[in-house]
Formats: C-alpha cells, sequence, structure tokens
C-alpha cells in the first residue's frame, strides 16, 4: 500500500454510508404517521433508496469513466445533498411521493460512491486479507449506522406515540396540523445534512485520493480470466451478485423492519426505536471479530459458512418466541449478517482482472436487493403478520451458504481458490 491516506478517506466515505444508509429504518415508522401508511406502503422508503441502486450501477461506472474517481465521488457527495435538499419541500408539503424522490436521488449519489469506493479496499492490499479491510471499512459502517438513527430519531420520533393517539383523536382540521408539524421535523437536521456532504465534497474534490488507474489491476489478474472476452464469463461472479443481492435483502430487512416489528408487538414507539441502534451494536462486534479473525485464524470463505449458519439459528429463535426476546434474535440477525458483505466482495472479484471496475458495478447493482425484499415482506406483514414474514429470511440464509461452500468457486482455478482459502 503506498499511503494510509486512501483508506482514512474511504474510512470517512463509508462512514457517511452507514450514516445515510440506515437512516430508513427511523423514516420508515416516522412516514408511517406523518404520511398515513400500511406496512407494505412505508417499505417504499427503503425501496426508493436501494433501487436507485440497481437504476445506477453501470450508470456510475461509466460516469466515473468520464468524471475519475476523486471528482466522481465529489459528484456522488453533491447529488446526495441535491436529494436531502428535496426533503425540505417534501416536508412543507407533507408530501410522501416527494419524500420517495429525494431518497432516490440521494440513493443515487451513493451507488457513485459505493461503486468507487468498494474496489478500493479490495485491491488496495493483500487479497487474502480484503475481507479485513473491510471489515474496517464496516466499522466505519457501522459506527455511523449507530449513530444516525439514535440522533434522527431523538428529532423526529420524540413523544410520537403521543402524537400518533393525538391525531387518531383528533378532528380532521387539528389532524392535519398534528400531522404537518410532525412532518416539518425533518428540515432542520437535513438542512444540516446539506451542509455536511457539500463539505465533503469539497473535501474530497481537494484531496490527494489517487485514482484507480493509478493501481495496476494487471497484478491482481490470474490466468482465471485468459481469454474472457466478456463480464458474463465469470460464474462466480454472477452468482455472487445473485447471493449479495438476496444479502442486502436480509441486511435491510433485519435494520430497517425492527422498528416496526417492536410496535406490533405492543412496545411503544419511543422504546422501539433505539432497536434498529441494536441491529447496528451487533453488526458492529461482528466487524471488530473479523479484522481479529481474519486471515489470521480463519479464513473470509470460512467465516461466510459460518454467518448464514448463525442467523438461520438467530432467526428460527426469534419465530418460536415472542415479545422483547423475540426482538433481540432479530437484532442478532446483525452480528450474523457483518461478515456476509465484506467476504463476498473479494470472493466475486477474485480474479476478474481487468473485468474488476465492471464486475464492481454488478455487485452495486445487487444492492438493489434492500429495495425488492423488504417491500416483499411489507406485503406479507400486511397480509400474514410482521411476525410471520420473516421467514422471508431463510431461503435468502440457505443461499448464502451455499455461496460460501461452492458457488464461489466455479469458475477459478486451483490457484484462486487456494489463495482464496488460506487462512
Amino acid at each position: 500500500m503506498k499511503s494510509h491516506k486512501p483508506i482514512i478517506i474511504i474510512g470517512t466515505l463509508f462512514f457517511v454510508f452507514g450514516f445515510v444508509t440506515w437512516l430508513g429504518s427511523v423514516l420508515i415508522p416516522y412516514l408511517r404517521i406523518a404520511c398515513q401508511l400500511n406496512n407494505f406502503a412505508s417499505y417504499l422508503v427503503a425501496f426508493s433508496f436501494y433501487i436507485s441502486y440497481m437504476v445506477m450501477a453501470i450508470p456510475s461506472a461509466s460516469i466515473l469513466k468520464f468524471t475519475g474517481y476523486k471528482k466522481g465521488m465529489s459528484l456522488g457527495l453533491i447529488i446526495m445533498a441535491l436529494g436531502a435538499t428535496i426533503f425540505i419541500p417534501a416536508a412543507l408539503q407533507r408530501s410522501y411521493s416527494l419524500f420517495l424522490t429525494g431518497l432516490f436521488v440521494m440513493g443515487t449519489g451513493m451507488a457513485i460512491l459505493q461503486t468507487a469506493a468498494n474496489p478500493y479496499i479490495t485491491i488496495l492490499g493483500p487479497s487474502e486479507s480484503a475481507a479485513k479491510r473491510m471489515s474496517m471499512m464496516g466499522i466505519c459502517n457501522a459506527t455511523a449506522s449507530i449513530i444516525g438513527p439514535l440522533l434522527l430519531g431523538a428529532i423526529i420520533l420524540e413523544d410520537a406515540d403521543a402524537i400518533k393517539a393525538k391525531a387518531e383523536n383528533a378532528n380532521a382540521l387539528q389532524k392535519i396540523e398534528i400531522l404537518n408539524n410532525l412532518s416539518h421535523r425533518v428540515i432542520l437536521p437535513y438542512t444540516i445534512m446539506i451542509v455536511v456532504l457539500s463539505l465533503l465534497a469539497a473535501l474530497i474534490f481537494f484531496s490527494s485520493l489517487p485514482d484507480m488507474e493509478d493501481y495496476n489491476e494487471a497484478d491482481q489478474a490470474d490466468s482465471t480470466n485468459h481469454g474472457k472476452t466478456s463480464i458474463f464469463q465469470f460464474p462466480h461472479l454472477l452468482l455472487g451478485v445473485l447471493t449479495l443481492f438476496l444479502y442486502v435483502g436480509v441486511e435491510v430487512i433485519a435494520g430497517d423492519t425492527i422498528v416496526n416489528y417492536g410496535t406490533s408487538l405492543g412496545m411503544p414507539l419511543s422504546e422501539a426505536k433505539f432497536f434498529a441502534s441494536c441491529t447496528q451494536a451487533f453488526m458492529l462486534l461482528g466487524y471488530i471479530v473479523g479484522i481479529i479473525v481474519i486471515p489470521k485464524y480463519a479464513s473470509q470463505t470460512k467465516m461466510l459458512k459460518i454467518s448464514p449458519i448463525l442467523g438461520l439459528v438467530f432467526l428460527f429463535i426469534a419465530l418460536i418466541t415472542n415479545g422483547i426476546i423475540s426482538v433481540a434474535f432479530i437484532a442478532l440477525l446483525g452480528l450474523a449478517n457483518s461478515l456476509v458483505w465484506p467476504a463476498i466482495w473479494p470472493l466475486a472479484i477474485s480474479g476478474l482482472g481487468k473485468f474488476t471496475k465492471m464486475g464492481s458495478s454488478f455487485l452495486i447493482i445487487a444492492i438493489g436487493g434492500g429495495a425488492l425484499l423488504p417491500l416483499l415482506y411489507g406485503w406479507l406483514a400486511d397480509e400474514f403478520s410482521p411476525h410471520n414474514a420473516y421467514w422471508l429470511v431463510v431461503p435468502c440464509y440457505i443461499c448464502i451458504w451455499y455461496y460460501a461452500k461452492s458457488g464461489h468457486k466455479i469458475g477459478l482455478n486451483v490457484k484462486t481458490i487456494s489463495n482464496d482459502t488460506s487462512s
């Protein structure tokens, strides 16, 4: 590694990723009250944010090719600031469609940032310790994902139970006034966010962060990509994209549904609003474990095999229990999920060589799982119950386990596999 500065800069961006991404966990119950939504409609919050990754991942690669990576990161931050700006008229008009538009625009900026940032971490160092570096980024991400919902929740969900009860008992005109006042609460935090994102954009633009072209991707290549002419000739990558799609859906379900799940069990929103941060705290613990364990005591592949099994154990306990115990084991899914993303990325782009950037774009598309699976969860929650809707997660964990066991080896040669699985 030429310098620690790129790692520090990318770590800052991962902090931004975590802070912005997991605000949805409090925006969902907040907008459910302010805009009077059911479960399915409220999970359009996650859909609007994460679907932008599917739409923008490939265009993001083209944008970065035109702007270069440093300018592209600044552009991504500016686009995120623009999305935050849309929240102001959305709050003033209490317009759910405008809120969703703002989330989509913010997700677009994040897609550009993530397309650039994730490959840096896998390339800036030995491939066998890539999951360890991703875990370090995960600590930045998870720390922010704990702080973000706590800060925003303290502002927009203060006395939410009393406000909800007051609105239910008010006449039509009073109800509109109560809900409008609640809607206006997001204006101040999102104004601050606009300023911070704009300043970060300027700092990145004038930083010493090198473009990825300064790193020789040929050094990361091996005979696996010899004679390959298309990204579709790498089955381990394509399976990795599917696995990441399912994983992100599971991760978002664990983080963004837990507040509503707690309230569905009769818990007051004043208490349930902290549950999302508990999920992220367990993820942070998992990242720390990853840094200690990988690759000294276990390979990233072995940890990836353990993670879905742990997830299934926690999930089944959550499904056969009720009350705070069930909620606690949904939160523990954060621990099981923490090492999946860091492990899948290096396995999926292993041996891509000159196709690394396009492979990274495909993996960014997979973040769209966070749009579709939570929406499906919301429909199942309305049709059955928020508790039983968690059965959706079971086949996802099974697919993740399959990729860890054998899916990541398909199409790779012996040299690449041995380098990957050594601990």
